[in-house]
């Protein structure tokens, strides 16, 4: 499995998105984006060392996008939306990618055109989690 984490404002989101890559055996995390990259130490102190133990790598979201689909990957989403399927529907038989958005707006318009579709999470009430949480719970679940 591959995490593309695109445009999380947060350093904490993204040291914890580290931490949650290394402890769901990621292969590959991608910082696309306005999402920062190691060395900082407000990502180390969430990451706890993660971000050393994940492969990791900068880069512009089309690209990355285009470089995992040529290696037989499925692209999705972490959005809610009508055409969203339930994370727990997804087969992971296959090679998945998946997308994380920013902490307020999500996945912006122009990305989720380059997607192979979206998943979610189903949820109550409340229909957000915080990026870093929401991850977890995908990574749970995807592997």
């Amino acid at each position: 499995m591959i995490i593309i984490a695109h445009n999380i404002r947060s350093l904490h989101n993204v040291g914890a998105i580290f931490r949650n890559a290394a402890a769901f055996g990621v292969e590959k995390l991608y910082l696309t984006g306005i999402t920062a990259t190691p060395p900082r130490k407000e990502i180390a102190k969430v990451a706890l060392g993660a971000q050393d133990l994940v492969d990791w790598e900068q880069g512009e979201i089309s690209q990355v996008i285009e470089w995992v689909r040529r290696r037989d990957y499925i692209v999705y989403g972490l959005e809610t939306g009508a055409d969203a399927i339930a994370i727990k529907d997804v087969d992971t038989e296959k090679q998945i990618a998946l997308v994380l958005g920013s902490e307020v707006d999500g996945i912006d318009k122009d990305t989720l055109e380059l997607l192979d579709g979206i998943v979610e999470i189903p949820m109550g009430k409340k229909r957000s989690l915080n990026v870093s949480v929401a991850s977890g719970v995908a990574m749970y679940a995807l592997t």
